[in-house]
């Protein structure tokens, strides 16, 4: 099993769909990391935004699921065209249904640096290559698991 973290700035036991935002990088879901440091930044950056306490809820997640076939899984391992459009057209939809079906998806996490990126894009002041170009030199590139069905909420144990 690998340990999965979610940084947040109240306790909780239930992990509630409904709860979540929608525009967000892979749709309107429950977002986790694999590194704790990461999940600590998050917590924190909430907890000065929306007050609180800073809580790193842990979860074991079995990830042969990812492949046995119980649960569909996208994973875009670096910053690629494919990734882009599939976050475009994420951050795009104000619905809480997701344009995916995808049960869970891995991959870089748009922070603020790919943001003024994403902006310059649909500003039209770079096109989709010089886009790519830049993040191909960006530094620390940070990951993120998404969990957007119940089914594969119900696959995490928190811990």
């Amino acid at each position: 099993c690998m340990k999965l973290y979610h940084g947040t700035n109240k306790p909780f036991t239930e992990i509630e769909l409904s709860k979540s935002q929608v525009g967000k990088d892979f749709g309107c879901g429950f977002y986790l990391s694999a590194n704790e440091a990461q999940a600590r930044e998050l917590a924190e950056f909430k907890t000065n935004l929306l007050g609180g306490a800073p809580t790193i809820l842990t979860y074991e997640f079995d990830e042969e699921k990812l492949h046995d076939g119980s649960l569909s899984f996208q994973s875009f391992d670096s910053y690629t065209r494919e990734w882009a459009d599939f976050i475009f057209a994420n951050r795009n939809n104000h619905s809480r249904e997701n344009i995916h079906s995808f049960d869970i998806v891995y991959g870089p996490i748009a922070n603020d640096k790919v943001g003024v990126q994403i902006r310059n894009v649909l500003e039209n002041n770079i096109d989709m290559d010089t886009f790519l170009e830049r993040l191909h030199y960006m530094k620390g590139i940070t990951f993120q698991y998404f969990f957007a069905t119940q089914k594969a909420i119900n696959s995490l144990r928190l811990i």
